[in-house]
């Protein structure tokens, strides 16, 4: 074979293999084009699909701010029994718990130094009624003397001087006796009104001092449920003047009573209010019976929105709104009035009507149209 040849037949080898090569490139740009091709109409099929939400139209609620606070029972009548005297306490008749008569003794302290000063008292008494018998006597002599022009009239004027003088030494006797008998009976200490001992603060044996509290009486008669309660409760809408009371021990045990006082001034070491609610004694509720009272206020209009339907923009709270002309979408801010289980209530940045979106919110950007449909709030 000639080189003419081979240089032929290598010629027409190379000629096939790239017509080959060629034939295959041909392939693989038609597949990709073909591919290609497929997702460019997946993609617009895609975006001619508008994404489907679940919105809730926003409706005004009417809504009742409810808040329990715990508190107890107490008289509304109390009083302080304390001696008048100071003295060390030799005798007490009564605890804590005991049901007291007006007039019922509670406690004796020692009356030693009372006892000797009414008999010191007694004694100067009946020295002045003496002085003054004698000069009653005297002033009587000196009378009819000067009525037979035996005796001066100077003479009857000084009997008629002593006798004064005697008769004031009696009324003033008098009245030391009858504070010695005051004091002698400050030295027994007893109840001011019916009703029930609360707490005792003094022991047999103890100096008690004048003024110091021995006993604390819950006066027989109406009580009071006593709430102390967080000053924001009356910030922003008052709590209706009747209040729900029931007892923590028995819940089924409640009542319905109005509010009799409310403090004027913020207790500056809790930061709350003292709030008294009339009870009936008839209630049988126990003195110091721990009771919650359920503090409503009136009823008022507000938006009500499920939580699924809070996102945030740009750290605030905010929602996605459908507008029903363009079935576009916006983000609304708003503000929060409070959460509660499962809802929160919206102050501001909706109105009755709007259309809210709670489902595949994560999926849709501002003025996006979308798909949507209603969903019933529970």
């Amino acid at each position: 074979m000639t080189n003419r040849s081979v240089n032929y037949i290598r010629s027409d080898v190379c000629h096939k293999g790239s017509s080959m090569r060629n034939a295959r490139i041909s392939i693989v740009f038609t597949t990709a084009a073909l591919l290609l091709t497929a997702c460019q109409k997946e993609e617009q099929q895609k975006a001619s699909a508008p994404t489907t939400v679940k919105i809730v139209k926003v409706a005004e609620e009417q809504r009742r701010k409810v808040a329990s606070v715990t508190g107890d029972i107490s008289a509304r009548v109390q009083s302080n029994l304390s001696f008048r005297v100071s003295g060390r306490i030799v005798e007490r008749k009564v605890d804590v718990g005991a049901v007291v008569k007006a007039g019922d003794l509670l406690a004796r302290i020692d009356a030693e130094q009372q006892l000797a000063d009414v008999a010191v008292a007694e004694a100067n008494l009946n020295s002045a009624k003496a002085q003054e018998v004698q000069a009653r006597l005297a002033f009587q002599r000196q009378q009819s003397l000067f009525g037979t022009q035996v005796t001066t009239q100077a003479a009857l004027d000084s009997a008629r001087e002593t006798l004064t003088t005697a008769q004031g030494s009696v009324a003033s006797a008098q009245a030391a006796l009858d504070s010695a008998r005051d004091a002698l009976s400050y030295t027994e200490l007893r109840a001011d009104a019916d009703g029930i001992i609360t707490a005792r603060d003094a022991e047999v044996g103890q100096v008690a001092q004048a003024a110091q509290s021995v006993f604390s009486l819950a006066h027989d008669g109406p009580r009071d449920a006593v709430f102390d309660v967080y000053e924001s409760l009356y910030l922003n809408r008052k709590p209706e003047g009747r209040v729900t009371v029931s007892l923590i021990s028995d819940p089924s045990r409640k009542m319905v009573a109005d509010v009799r006082e409310i403090s004027p001034t913020i207790d500056t070491t809790t930061g709350t209010i003292r709030v008294k609610v009339g009870i009936d004694q008839s209630a049988g509720l126990p003195l110091g019976a721990p009771v919650v009272g359920s503090f409503q206020s009136g009823t008022f209009e507000q938006l009500e929105l499920p939580w699924s339907a809070l996102t945030s923009t740009l750290g605030k709270p905010s929602v996605w709104v459908v507008d029903p002309a363009t079935s576009k979408v916006s983000s609304h801010p708003i503000e929060v009035a409070s959460y509660q289980t499962g809802i929160l209530l919206v102050s501001s940045g909706l109105k009755a009507g709007d259309m809210v979106v709670v489902e595949g919110l994560k999926f849709i950007r501002p003025g996006e149209k979308v798909a949507y449909e209603e969903m019933k709030q529970q």
